[in-house]
């Protein structure tokens, strides 16, 4: 078995790893939808009963992949620790492991913090691959935390023709830290990173548009951004918070990443549904992204587009189980008996 920490995975996994691996995922679940099984996450609270610990959280996200001879068990479990900041530790930690269904033998054990970063970003690079237009010229990134960095990655690797990124955060600080850090960290040397005031000043000349927050109203309107553009919006994450305006997404080619976890969890789609001031409604949509790469002429790329993730544990499975068959082959990390 193979031990991979964050320096091991932030070494092996590319975006275009990432991406390649959940394309054949999605690519897998059209053609045999039985082989892939990801039930509902199970979200157990933590210190709900303590005075002296903020409640948190733990997860567990199974799921299993069947590649037509092997079939594989990966499992990511996740702790939210609300007070971990003030311990200078993450808010969130996340492992992933991967066994073999046939013989029980664990493969892995690796971190997962960053392995969900890389695939939610690799979900919208994807997005963008299939809906936004060709010659793209600029992006917006609308707000710059830690989800941020990896998003943009992923659209500058699938839109190489992007030549401005304009980026605004609530807090002005947050933005040029972002542009500091993205700078130095990444190579798109041709890419101009530029900060923004204000909201409308990251919107007005975009072409795509990287929303990732935790806002519980829309940060901005139909009137103020490109009729044509592209829209990842992954922040939002829960019924009661939302990042995209009604209006928006009335107007918009609506694709999500998981049809039943966006109905469960996407508090964009959820509250314009809900709404009896917004026509739109669950069968507006235009489909999932499974249906939009086997039939990519479904969205007109000429219009508005949104992509509106949640996550599901299928996506954090594909990336985790390419890294493990990876680790096992070369070998990377540490092995172990087990």
């Amino acid at each position: 078995m193979q031990l991979l920490n964050q320096a091991v995975v932030r070494e092996q996994l590319t975006m275009t790893a990432a991406i390649d691996a959940i394309e054949q995922l999605l690519v897998l679940q059209h053609h045999h939808p039985d082989w892939v099984k990801s039930p509902e996450r199970l979200v157990i609270p933590t210190f709900e009963g303590s005075n002296l610990q903020s409640q948190g959280s733990h997860l567990s996200m199974p799921a299993t992949i069947f590649d037509g001879t092997n079939e594989f068990a990966v499992v990511k479990l996740v702790t939210i620790c609300p007070d971990n900041p003030k311990r200078n530790l993450p808010t969130t930690t996340a492992n992933i492991t991967v066994s073999d269904n046939a013989t029980g033998r664990m493969l892995a054990i690796m971190d997962g913090s960053y392995i969900t970063e890389v695939r939610t970003a690799a979900l919208s690079g994807i997005a963008t691959k299939l809906m936004a237009k060709r010659d793209c010229q600029s992006v917006a990134v609308i707000g710059c935390g830690g989800m941020a960095f990896e998003q943009l990655n992923a659209t500058l690797s699938v839109r190489p023709s992007v030549k401005r990124v304009y980026l605004w955060n609530r807090s002005q600080g947050g933005a040029t830290a972002f542009k500091s850090k993205f700078d130095q960290d990444y190579d798109f040397d041709n890419v101009e990173l530029i900060v923004c005031d204000n909201i409308d000043d990251a919107l007005k000349e975009a072409d795509i548009i990287n929303v990732a927050t935790r806002a519980t109203q829309g940060l901005f309107c139909l009137n103020q951004i490109k009729n044509d553009a592209h829209i990842n919006a992954v922040g939002a994450y829960l019924p009661s918070m939302k990042e995209i305006s009604n209006d928006i997404i009335a107007k918009s080619q609506v694709i999500v990443d998981d049809i039943v976890g966006s109905q469960a969890e996407a508090g964009d789609l959820i509250q314009a549904h809900e709404a009896t001031d917004c026509s739109w409604e669950w069968g507006d949509m235009s489909g999932d992204l499974k249906s939009l790469l086997i039939s990519p002429n479904k969205i007109d790329a000429s219009k508005l587009t949104l992509f509106k993730s949640v996550g599901a544990a299928s996506f954090d499975a594909a990336v985790g189980l390419y890294l493990a068959k990876k680790a096992t082959k070369l070998p990377l990390g540490i092995k172990t008996a087990w």
